[in-house]
């Protein structure tokens, strides 16, 4: 069995007028239009997963929604939805927002967020701050809609050195990642970086199978912090897909934001993520677009000319890019959160 096939969280699956959660009783779904939906609450001993499970798949895919949790059933559940930041107070009654949901790292972490304190030292650009110790095991799970498929992100360790010297020597992947070698300086290479404490590496599977590495790092003490006013916990990243069958865009419309997803879950003070494609690695440009990156401007590497890229926490989770969905037509929520406490009656 791959080792990260771990036990997943309960799977939701949307019906016209109802919500099933794995093996229990449906909870009634009533959708009011212009993005609002009704949803009944769940009962029994695991009654959270299974809210969790239906909010999830209600803001996985189509146009933006809001939850208004209807009923006196909710009761039980509410002080700890509240709490968590998942329901939100409104004058018809407590609201669950995509925005807020998907900030709660409950349904995706295998790991508890670090709470780290801030303390500083030097760096090659500069004071930044210490960094937690490194996770291991799996870090993220999440089930991607249109593959019906579950992705993970785990911390590699050099039992996947085969694996990352097979990719690497891949001359698709060598082109641009511009490390093919011997198994020896591989393995010289996997050290190094498992004893950094500004590097994560990192496998991404889906169902189980690899497929990609990742290399997610601080900026502020990376090259690329001479390069810009990095902020104290802002991150970047680098990607190789090993596995030829495992590209195009419903592959990277799952593993993308999913790993942005993760790196946005993992640290809450992180609120920019950035990146230094080849400025002439267009089909990388054009996926880092479409995901949600604002290109800045261009630089100079001594090996490479860069783009420096970045994507804003804000507009991540309030643009909903970890969905698929079609552009909608440019006008505002029934019950968006900026008219939270402004709007009249949910009808």
């Amino acid at each position: 069995m791959p080792r990260d096939v771990i036990d997943q969280p309960l799977l939701a699956r949307r019906g016209p007028q109802s919500v099933v959660v794995a093996s229990h009783s449906p909870l009634a779904l009533d959708d009011l239009g212009q993005g609002r939906l009704d949803l009944g609450a769940p009962t029994g001993p695991d009654a959270l997963a299974q809210a969790l499970a239906a909010f999830e798949t209600l803001s996985a895919e189509g146009p933006e929604v809001a939850i208004r949790l209807a009923g006196p059933d909710w009761a039980p559940l509410l002080p700890e939805l509240m709490q968590k930041g998942v329901a939100l107070p409104a004058r018809s009654g407590p609201v669950v927002l995509p925005a807020a949901l998907w900030q709660v790292p409950d349904r995706w972490l295998g790991h508890a967020p670090a709470t780290y304190p801030t303390l500083w030292t030097q760096g090659p650009h500069g004071r930044h701050p210490v960094r937690p110790p490194k996770p291991d095991g799996v870090l993220y799970r999440r089930h991607i809609p249109w593959l019906d498929q579950w992705f993970t992100l785990r911390a590699l360790d050099m039992s996947d050195l085969e694996t990352f010297h097979r990719w690497q020597n891949d001359p698709r992947v060598a082109e641009f990642f511009e490390e093919a070698g011997t198994l020896d300086a591989h393995r010289a290479y996997l050290e190094r970086l498992l004893a950094d404490p500004h590097i994560l590496p990192v496998i991404g599977a889906l169902d189980g199978r690899d497929f990609a590495y990742f290399e997610l790092y601080w900026a502020r003490e990376n090259r690329i912090g001479a390069q810009y006013d990095a902020g104290p916990w802002d991150r970047g990243w680098h990607v190789l897909v090993g596995e030829a069958d495992i590209r195009g865009a419903d592959y990277v419309t799952a593993w993308m934001p999913s790993l942005m997803h993760y790196m946005f879950l993992a640290e809450p003070r992180t609120q920019r993520i950035m990146g230094e494609p080849k400025a002439s690695h267009a089909r990388q440009l054009k996926n880092l677009s479409r995901g949600g990156f604002a290109h800045l401007r261009q630089f100079d590497f001594s090996h490479k000319r860069a783009s420096l890229v970045c994507l804003e926490r804000q507009h991540f989770f309030e643009a909903r890019l970890w969905a698929r969905h079609d552009h909608d037509d440019g006008q505002p929520l029934a019950f968006s959160p900026a008219r939270l406490h402004t709007t009249g009656d949910w009808i």
